[in-house]
Parts: structure tokens; C-alpha cells; sequence
């Protein structure tokens, strides 16, 4: 793992901070699913205009430091739905889930 690994396993105070660390391609895939909604990682390539990679990375970032939730996609279960985590960054700081962060 290279020295910014662990860099977003901390959660910031507010989502808005966790977001200005990241690159400017997760900033888009978060704005699409604040507008759009619940979106595949296909329908997020085709609304951003992303290649397929980016978006995939895009994801992971917002994944690990829980901006974004992962859903089966009902309709299709090979996709995978992605929404805006519904947690409040409250509850994220809460005394087990800071303790994870600590390891």
C-alpha cells in the first residue's frame, strides 16, 4: 500500500469535508447520485460521461470512507445499485465505529 492509503480511513467531521480531499471524478459521481439518485455504476458512466474505470475508482473512494451505500440492483442482479449513504456523519463517529478507525 502506498502512504496515502490510510489517508481516507478517517472519517471527517462532515461529508463535505471527506469530499474535498478526493479527486475532482468522485466529486462528479457524488453530485450525480445527490441529483439522480440511486444509479448502476453503467448509468453513472453514461450521466457523467466518466469511462467505466474512473467511475469504478470514483466509487471505491466514496465507499471507503462512507459517503456511498451498495445495493443489489433488483431489476438486474449482475449490477450493483449505489445511492448516497442515508448515515448521518453523527452516527459515524459514534464509540464503536471510531474505534474501527483507529486500528
Amino acid at each position: 500500500m502506498g502512504p496515502g492509503a490510510f489517508r481516507f480511513v478517517m472519517m471527517a467531521g462532515s461529508d463535505e469535508e471527506a469530499l474535498e480531499d478526493l479527486p475532482p471524478s468522485a466529486k462528479l459521481v457524488f453530485k450525480v447520485l445527490e441529483y439522480d439518485g440511486p444509479l448502476t455504476q453503467k448509468q453513472i458512466v453514461q450521466e457523467s460521461m466518466l469511462s467505466a474505470r474512473t467511475v469504478r475508482y470514483a466509487l471505491e473512494r466514496l465507499e471507503n470512507i462512507g459517503i456511498v451505500d451498495e445495493d443489489i440492483y433488483f431489476a438486474d442482479a449482475r449490477q450493483n445499485l449505489y445511492s448516497i449513504s442515508t448515515e448521518s456523519p453523527s452516527e459515524g463517529e459514534s464509540g464503536s465505529d471510531a474505534s474501527a478507525y483507529a486500528e
